[in-house]
Formats: C-alpha cells, sequence, structure tokens
C-alpha cells in the first residue's frame, strides 16, 4: 500500500516525484519489535506524521496552560537550537548568557531587591521549579532548627488546593503536606487557614497565582501579613514560596499594582512555566530566588567533565536549549507592551464567552476571566435540574474536537464538579462563538434526548491538565 502525501516542507522539490528515492512507501511502523532494516527517511517521516493526525487539534484543547501557538520565527529557532545541551555552559556560552539574562529580565518583573544579582535558573518546567524551591525551603529551615540544636526531622509545608508536583515533592522529599481542605464556597488558601496549620516544624507556606481547579490568584499578600502578625506574636518566621506555574506571567501585565512577588520581603522564592503564558514552547520552568541568601548553597553541585567548572541547582542534568532561546525571543519581541496586549485580548475573549455561558440560565460561574488567568471555571446554577452531568457535556463536546474538562474538587468539596477552560494566545473570538454554539448544541441534545444512564466520573477524573 503506497502513501501519497506531501513531502516535509524542506524536502519539496518542483517537477520531481515525492520520494524519488523510496518506490516502496509502505512501511510499517514497528510497535513491539526494534527493527531489523533501514527505512527510507522520507516515508517514515510520512508514515509517522499520518499517525500524529490521531492527536487531538490542540487549538481546541481548552484543558491545557500550555503554549499551542507560536510563530515561525520560534520554530525556527528551535531548529537552530536542537543540538544544543543547556547543561553544557563551557561548550554553548551564549547559550547560558541567554539563560541568565532571562533570570535577570524576570527579576526585574517579579520586583526583586537587585535584579542585577538575582539568583535563579531554568528547568524543564514548573514542576521542577516548584520542588527546587520547596527543597530550598526545607534545607533553610533545617539549618535553622540545627543552629538552634532543636530537631529538624518532621518538617510541613502549608498549601490551599495544589497541582500534583506538591505531592509529588511531599512524597519524594519526605514533608508533610498539609493541604487545607475546601469548605463550601471557600475554594482557596485564605490567612486564617494557613496560620491554622502552621507551627515550628512549618518550612514554607505556598500560596498559588492561579489555581489549578479554579484558575483565581490565591492572596499572596494577606497571607504575607497574617505571617508577619504571628512572627511579631510568636517569633515563627516562616517564609512564602509563590507557585506563580501562570500567574506569574499574567499579573506583572495585567494587574501591576497587584503585591504577590518580590514587593512582599516574606516571597522569598518564586516558580513559573515559561511554556504557559510566557509564550515559551513546552519544556521550560523559571525558579527564582528574592536574595542568594535564600538559596542554600549546599544544594549546588560543580562539574568539570564538560569542559569547566560548572555549578548546577536542578533536578534534570542534560536538557535542550531551544526553549529558552525562544523564552528570550518572547520577552525581546514582545516587551511588556507585547505581553499586555496578548493577555488583554485573551482577557476579552473570556469574558464574553462567559456571559453567554452565564446568559444559559443553567450554569453558575465560579471564576469568569475578569480576574486573574483568562479562564472560566463554571458549575451548574444551584437549582438547575440539567438532566445530564457535566461528564456528559464534555463527552459531547469531544465529539466536536473540543477538550474541556470536567472534574471533582478536592478535599472536603469532591461533591462539586466543575468545568474549566483556558483561552491562551492564538484562541479567537470566532472559535469562542463556535465553542458557545457547540455547547448549546450539546445542551439542545440532552433536552430533547436525555441520556438513559448519566456519565459519573471516570477513574481519571482529578488528574491534574495543567501540563507543568
Amino acid at each position: 500500500m503506497a502513501l501519497y502525501s506531501r513531502t516535509p516542507r524542506h524536502a519539496r522539490h518542483h517537477g520531481t516525484r515525492p520520494y524519488p528515492d523510496a518506490p516502496d512507501l509502505g512501511i510499517a511502523l514497528p510497535t513491539t519489535h526494534f527493527p531489523d532494516r533501514i527505512a527510507p527517511p522520507r516515508a517514515t517521516y510520512q508514515a509517522i506524521r499520518d499517525e500524529l493526525m490521531l492527536d487531538g487539534n490542540s487549538k481546541q484543547n481548552l484543558a491545557t496552560f500550555c503554549t499551542t501557538f507560536t510563530e515561525p520565527e520560534v520554530s525556527a529557532l528551535m531548529a537552530d537550537c536542537i543540538d544544543k545541551n543547556m547543561i553544557d555552559k563551557d561548550e554553548y556560552p551564549q547559550t547560558a548568557e541567554i539563560e541568565a539574562r532571562c533570570v535577570r529580565l524576570l527579576a526585574d518583573l517579579w520586583n526583586a531587591p537587585d535584579g542585577a544579582t538575582a539568583i535563579g535558573c531554568s528547568t524543564t518546567g514548573s514542576s521542577e521549579a516548584a520542588m527546587l524551591g520547596g527543597l530550598a525551603l526545607k534545607w533553610r529551615w533545617r539549618a535553622r532548627r540545627a543552629a538552634a540544636g532543636q530537631p529538624g526531622d518532621r518538617p510541613n509545608i502549608v498549601t490551599g488546593p495544589v497541582q500534583v508536583c506538591w505531592h509529588k515533592f511531599a512524597r519524594y522529599f519526605d514533608v508533610e503536606l498539609r493541604e487545607v481542605p475546601l469548605a463550601g464556597d471557600r475554594l482557596l488558601l485564605t490567612p486564617e487557614t494557613a496560620l491554622a496549620r502552621c507551627d515550628e516544624n512549618t518550612i514554607g507556606v505556598v500560596p498559588t497565582l492561579g489555581v489549578t481547579f479554579t484558575c483565581q490568584y490565591e492572596p499572596v499578600a494577606a497571607i504575607a501579613a497574617a505571617l508577619d502578625d504571628l512572627q511579631s506574636r510568636t517569633g515563627l518566621d516562616i517564609p512564602i514560596h509563590v507557585d506563580a506555574a501562570s500567574g506569574g506571567f499574567i499579573a506583572p501585565f495585567t494587574t501591576p499594582d497587584l503585591h504577590w512577588d518580590f514587593r512582599l520581603e516574606r516571597v522569598k522564592s518564586i516558580n513559573a512555566s515559561g511554556h504557559k503564558f510566557g509564550l515559551s514552547p513546552l519544556g521550560v520552568g523559571w525558579a527564582l530566588w528574592r536574595t542568594r541568601a535564600d538559596l542554600p548553597d549546599e544544594l549546588a553541585f560543580h562539574v568539570n567533565y564538560l569542559g569547566g567548572d560548572m555549578p548546577t541547582f536542578a533536578l534534570n542534568f542534560s536538557r535542550p536549549g531551544g526553549e529558552i532561546i525562544c523564552q528570550y525571543y518572547n520577552f525581546t519581541r514582545l516587551g511588556r507592551e507585547g505581553y499586555r496586549a496578548i493577555l488583554t485580548r485573551s482577557a476579552e475573549i473570556t469574558t464574553t464567552i462567559a456571559r453567554a455561558l452565564d446568559g444559559m440560565g443553567l450554569f453558575r460561574l465560579i471564576h469568569d476571566g475578569s480576574t486573574a488567568l483568562p479562564a472560566i471555571c463554571w458549575t451548574f446554577a444551584d437549582r438547575a435540574e440539567p438532566g445530564f452531568t457535566l461528564y456528559d457535556l464534555a463527552d459531547r463536546l469531544r465529539m466536536r474536537g473540543w477538550q474541556v474538562p470536567a472534574y471533582a474538587m478536592p478535599a472536603d468539596r469532591t461533591d462539586l464538579v466543575v468545568q474549566r477552560i483556558l483561552i491562551r494566545h492564538g484562541f479567537t473570538e470566532d472559535l469562542g462563538s463556535r465553542l458557545i454554539a457547540d455547547i448549546e448544541d450539546a445542551v439542545h441534545h440532552f433536552q430533547t434526548n436525555p441520556p438513559a444512564t448519566q456519565q459519573n466520573p471516570p477513574d481519571h477524573q482529578g488528574f491534574d491538565h495543567s501540563g507543568r
């Protein structure tokens, strides 16, 4: 069976056959056994490319926080950097310099006391960056306990409803996770609920700037003020690490007067995802510390077998440099003006969709995108009797290509099922209108054809969709 389709763009030649060196294009892709023979490159490319068509359309994936739109120049830079190993700073000194520039630019964006001497690093994503922030908190707490002659074997960390990376951190690094359970309409960490779980073994409090489940900002400044008061009353000095996986690339441009960053002295570290609203391709995150004193020297390792003495502080070692270069491209190309324009447009589209959802009379909006992330989170209105579940609606929308997740909230509000969408760069108002029309069509379908059995959450519901 021959495969007739276009060749890769770089391999097209006018007036020639598509695959002049591959008369037999009917290759079988290996699935269980390593292949014995060489296959023609272009036929192999086409066969794999055709199989990838079975994936979903990323622009219709409204579950993900991650970048799904890039400019051609970004793709070109990624190709230019395909052989650059970020860890080898001796071989690729200019790539290392660009990483350092990104750290300094982020320190300026997040109002570090001295951006020129800021300490930070790139990572493979915000999950790794969050774990680095947590490790620094644990080591600083343990050092203080040792200096005071106190035991350091029972650390805990206080959070609101967090992404799964914090559960991983707690388990992998032997820290008790005190995740504040939700109650009633309180779906976020508050100063009162945070302080109620703090004690002498608390290594830090982690508010989230853009909660995965509802996309709202937790009140970082209010939590910091409460911890200031706690220290004045008890002497307990508990630092803050801000999980700004998404909000770290939104708040500085849309709400620059919001104090959540290093303007708050109690904020010692921040993590963010460059491949979310930072607009970089998948595979880059950032971890920054307020001052060098906030990152223990013991956590840095020095290696010299790559050609020079290289300090490194990361969970990964070898990794590509292209995403970092593209992050710098976006910083340089867009600046504050460009990021503000993109995020403002995303927020406008978000609120338009939110008004349409609200106007149906069937849903109650938990987050309408007018503040915090350009996202919408909703559930059924209190007195609605839809005759179907949000899981049914999610499945129906998937038939039109839309990925609109439905999931239960964390403890103690697992009874509350919500849906959530993210509006990212590249999503247009026309697509928003099409989405609303498809939701209306789905609702009408269920009203005229009620499901015999309403969908219950599948086993994977509650799985995090943030794609860190």
